[in-house]
Order: structure tokens, then sequence, then C-alpha cells
């Protein structure tokens, strides 16, 4: 099964309310199964324009995976926090399955 991604462009501007969301959204993450693979203030923008002052990267086992977390009570009560502190933009991405060759 292949992994998925969660990942959040966030325009900040209430730090006191994100660093709200950040401690309720924890929770959640430890038992979702989050793996935080980046959380990064200044992405190198290769190509076309990039939102927000934070971009967050988040590794699930399979897309149900991450909808399961995104959809958990404990989320839907952490969400409204970094809604209310930054403008963001998330999207769920499916990984892919490399054959290996030998």
């Amino acid at each position: 099964m292949a992994k998925a991604y969660v990942i959040v462009t966030e325009d900040v501007h209430d730090e006191a309310g994100m660093t709200a969301y950040e401690r309720a959204a924890g929770a959640s993450m430890m038992d979702g199964g989050v793996s935080v693979l980046s959380v990064d203030s200044n992405p190198e923008v290769l190509e076309g324009s990039w939102h927000g002052t934070r971009t967050v990267v988040l590794e699930f086992a399979s897309v149900e995976a991450a909808h399961a977390w995104y959809d958990s009570e404990s989320y839907r009560q952490a969400k409204p926090l970094r809604q209310a502190a930054a403008d963001c933009n998330a999207v769920i991405v499916a990984g892919i399955e490399v054959p290996h060759h030998e």
C-alpha cells in the first residue's frame, strides 16, 4: 500500500494562536500515526509562486489513514485553532509504490 502525504501551506498571522494549535494537534498526531517530515518557514520555490509563511509535510501509511486522522474527533477540535491563526491550503497526495528491480 502506498503512503500518503498531507501538505499544508500556512500564512500565519497569529503566532500565539498557532502555538495553541500545535499543542492541540500534537495528541491527534501521536494517536493518528502521523510522521512530521517537514515544517519549513523558508521553502525554496523552484517555479511559480508559493502560498504562505510556513509549509508542513506530514506522512501517513495510506490515503485512508490520512483521512482518518484529518476527520478524527481530536483533530477536528484542533483544526479551528489553525484556521483562526493562519490562512491555509491543505491537500492529501497519494504516494507511489516503485517496483524493486533485482
